[in-house]
Parts: C-alpha cells; sequence; structure tokens
C-alpha cells in the first residue's frame, strides 16, 4: 500500500473514531447527567491513556519547566473546550456540532498569523472569510434554530484553536500521550467537579456499553490521528479530515434521525471547501519556499 494511501486510510479512521466518539456520548445525553457521562469517561480515558503510554514507553513526567507550564495551561484550555463542545453535542444535532467544528483549519491558520507571526496570503485570508460567512450559515443567528449551544460549539472551537497553537510551543522532546494524559485526567477532573453534590442516575448495561464504545473510539482517534502524521504527504492526506463531517451526517440520520436544513449543508460545503483550499495554498506555500 502507497504511504499516501495509508495516510488518507489513517485520517479516515482516526475521524470515524472521534466521530463515532461524540455519537456514544450523545447518546448518553437523554438518560444520564452531563457531568456523570464526562466523568465515567474521563477516567476510562485516562487509564486507557496511561496504559497506552506505559506499554509505547511514551510516558514521561520529567520535562522542563516551561514545558511543565504550557502542558497545564493547555490541558486547562482542553477542559473548557470539553464542556463547551459535549454541552452543544448533548443539546443540537451532531451534524451541526460537527460542522462547526470543520472551521479549525480556518482558525489555526488565522490565529497562527495573528497571534505567531505567521505569513498568511490574501488568498488564504480571503478563503478564511469566506469559510466563517459558511458558518454563519450553519448557526444562522436569529432564525429558530439558534440557540445559546450554538454559541457552545463556536466557543469550543476557539478553545480548540487556543489548544493546537500550545501545542506548537511545546518542544518536540515532550510525548504526545504524555500531553494527551494530562488533558484527558483534566478532563475527568471537570466532570469530577460537576458531580459533587449532584444526583447521580444509575448506570445500566447500555449505559456502560456506550461509555466503553466511547473510550474505545476516543483511543482509537488519538492513535491513527498521531500516526498519519508519520506518513503520507500532508497535502494529500488532511483534507481526509473532512470525512467526519459525513460520518456525522450518517450518524445523525441513522441513529438520531436528524437531517440538517439545506441552508446548514450550504454552509458546510462551503466552510469544508474553504477549509480544503487553506490546506492546499500551506502546502503551495510550503513547496515555494523550500524551492526557494
Amino acid at each position: 500500500m502507497k504511504d499516501n494511501t495509508r495516510g488518507a486510510l489513517l485520517m479516515i479512521g482516526s475521524m470515524t473514531g472521534f466521530t463515532l466518539n461524540d455519537a456514544c456520548m450523545k447518546s448518553l445525553s437523554v438518560e444520564i447527567p452531563l457531568f456523570q457521562a464526562i466523568f465515567l469517561r474521563g477516567i476510562a480515558t485516562t487509564l486507557a491513556i496511561l496504559l497506552l503510554a506505559r506499554l509505547t514507553g511514551r510516558l514521561s513526567f520529567s520535562l522542563p519547566r516551561r514545558d511543565r507550564r504550557v502542558i497545564l495551561l493547555r490541558t486547562l484550555v482542553e477542559i473548557g473546550a470539553a464542556y463547551f463542545f459535549i454541552s452543544a453535542l448533548f443539546n443540537m444535532p451532531i451534524a451541526n456540532a460537527t460542522a462547526i467544528l470543520q472551521t479549525l483549519p480556518l482558525t489555526v491558520t488565522l490565529a497562527g498569523a495573528v497571534f505567531l507571526g505567521e505569513a498568511v496570503g490574501w488568498r488564504r485570508l480571503s478563503a478564511i472569510f469566506i469559510g466563517f460567512l459558511g458558518v454563519v450559515l450553519i448557526v444562522r443567528p436569529g432564525t429558530e434554530g439558534f440557540n445559546i449551544y450554538s454559541i457552545y460549539a463556536l466557543i469550543a472551537v476557539a478553545l480548540v484553536t487556543a489548544r493546537d497553537l500550545l501545542a506548537r510551543a511545546l518542544s518536540p522532546e515532550v510525548p504526545s500521550l504524555t500531553v494527551a494524559a494530562a488533558a484527558a485526567f483534566g478532563v475527568m477532573l471537570l466532570g469530577a467537579g460537576g458531580t459533587v453534590g449532584a444526583d447521580w442516575v444509575p448506570m445500566e448495561a447500555r449505559h456502560w456499553g456506550l461509555i466503553g464504545g466511547s473510550v474505545l473510539f476516543v483511543v482509537a482517534g488519538y492513535v491513527f490521528s498521531v500516526a498519519v502524521m508519520r506518513v503520507g504527504d500532508i497535502g494529500f492526506v488532511a483534507p481526509f479530515r473532512y470525512t467526519s463531517l459525513l460520518i456525522a451526517l450518517i450518524v445523525g440520520v441513522l441513529v438520531f434521525g436528524e437531517w440538517p436544513a439545506p441552508l446548514t449543508l450550504f454552509g458546510a460545503a462551503i466552510v469544508v471547501g474553504m477549509g480544503i483550499w487553506v490546506l492546499y495554498r500551506e502546502q503551495v506555500v510550503q513547496r515555494a519556499g523550500r524551492a526557494g
């Protein structure tokens, strides 16, 4: 199998894992309180990542003070992102929440230009602006489908963007699984704090199955996302991240009986198209820089 083919399959696997994790969590939303679900998933996810890191020898807490501070800040941002996104996921169609999340390549590129001084030409800036217009079509402020959870999803995008920028500030020697373990532990603490004084809903076999599926899918998504960065041409592989939206649409129809409004689909198409264009332009600029 060629590296690009392998990379594309890994990216599809990663996006499938993360989207099915979202589906499992959303399935719990009707019967299990938000913080209880976050806490139980957080325990299992933390243990699974720690075990995986231990088995692969990628667990290290002997890090420079600067990296420890960055990991702590990144973990706090991850906690906020988890709260806002899962809250949105519990209260809006999965395809809508996933579509808003597809703006990440646009927001990360823009934030890199604003905060890190990275060069972004007029073509990419134009694509980012058009992509944000697509987001407006997805959330449609002032309409019946617009609510506070649409804002929550947008806040989650902003926090995930900040999380990714913080990841760039880490030293190359910091193991990715160490960072992931810290983030999972932080989200678990969020769930634990939210359950203090709250009534717990008794867990049935179906609930445990969904929690287990969520952990399996999120860990698989993470492992595939790390592996995909090591094979294939990123310019070829990166656009396959948008398969998550297709999977969310399928899951929304088959599992939750949801189908987005035509304007939502049109907005999502704009966001995906502009995201692919930004990824393409980044590769063109990088190739021109190496040639120069």
